[in-house]
């Protein structure tokens, strides 16, 4: 089930990242729905879970706003238009998952997991950048935070 879940959050990266540059591109026929289970039917044979990547897809995309205004102080060094694309959408899976899926999802299997698409997909420094901000925002924003302030 493991490497299952991996693989659901790759198709979930892939439908973000499109997504978001489509969007930016102002192309007016970018439709999540449309881009996500194209990509899902690529690996239908492999993944079962595919109501996991809906809630990953649909679950950040509804907490995209919060997600960034989170992100922003943890790495103030680099505004959050100047990061990656790709960095930028970890960022945000990842956050989302120690957030927002904390009952489903050990916070250190989730910043793994975003190391690991890091490595995969970002650039050299990618995963060690990463691996900061997501440490960072579990230890202020997850093990200091009342439960009520993360709960969906």
């Amino acid at each position: 089930m493991a490497s299952n879940r991996h693989l659901g959050r790759i198709v979930a990266l892939q439908s973000l990242y499109e997504y978001e540059f489509r969007m930016q591109s102002e192309d007016k026929s970018a439709d999540i729905d449309e881009i996500y289970k194209r990509n899902l039917e690529r690996y239908e044979d492999e993944i079962e879970d595919t109501e996991f990547v809906t809630q990953l897809v649909h679950g950040v995309l509804d907490k995209q706003a919060e997600l960034d205004d989170r992100i922003r102080p943890l790495a103030p060094e680099w505004p959050l238009e100047q990061i990656a694309r790709i960095d930028r959408n970890i960022l945000r899976l990842g956050l989302y998952e120690l957030l927002f899926r904390k009952e489903q999802v050990p916070p250190k299997v989730a910043i793994n997991e975003a190391v690991e698409l890091a490595k995969a997909f970002g650039s050299d420094n990618s995963s060690k950048f990463i691996n900061g901000v997501l440490g960072t925002a579990f230890r202020t924003l997850v093990e200091e935070a009342p439960d009520a302030d993360t709960k969906v």
